[in-house]
């Protein structure tokens, strides 16, 4: 069995690698976070764009409807 006081240096020194990466590490998820953050919003606006563009192709959002549902059904 481990004596307490050799358990505890184990501990602290595990301990102190965690906290030394620790910044980088939270650096890391920052820059991650914020890159999802981009490409959703990316996507936002590519998908607002497509639907804009469906609505004057197609002459309005009625007209965008029957297509859709033309072109679902097969008729």
């Amino acid at each position: 069995m481990e004596n307490s006081a050799t358990t505890k240096a184990k501990v602290r020194e595990d301990a102190g690698l965690d906290i030394a990466s620790a910044g980088f590490e939270k650096e890391i998820s920052k820059i991650t976070l914020a890159a999802g953050g981009i490409m959703a919003g990316l996507v936002g606006i590519w998908g607002i764009t497509c639907l804009a563009a469906g609505l004057i192709a197609a002459g309005g959002p009625v007209e965008l409807a029957k297509a859709w549902f033309s072109a679902v059904t097969g008729g």
